[in-house]
């Protein structure tokens, strides 16, 4: 059985509270109404309503989430879609509207 640590993901600027999910979760899997500052539509990575900026090490856009990056925030190299983040380490996510 493989041991995943735990990773801290905050929202700073808001008062939304720190979640502690383990190594290789998704994102998505764990954000709601009640514990996130993120907006979700689809939840599939086509919709571009959960872009964020991430500070913090997570694994590299697939392709398919690249092309949708490439439309709604073309250049943005800390822009993601929520929606796809594999957790891996420690965290901070900031709504992208935020930084408009």
């Amino acid at each position: 059985m493989m041991n995943y640590k735990d990773c801290q993901v905050g929202f700073p600027k808001t008062s939304h509270p720190p979640l502690t999910l383990k190594e290789n979760s998704q994102l998505s899997e764990h954000l709601t109404v009640q514990n996130s500052p993120v907006l979700f539509g689809c939840r599939t990575g086509i919709c571009g309503s959960c872009l964020v900026l991430v500070e913090g090490d997570i694994p590299p856009a697939q392709p398919e989430e690249r092309d949708i990056l490439d439309i709604v925030a073309p250049g943005n190299k800390r822009a993601r879609l929520a929606c796809q983040i594999a957790i891996a380490n420690d965290i901070e996510i900031i709504p992208l509207e935020e930084n408009r």
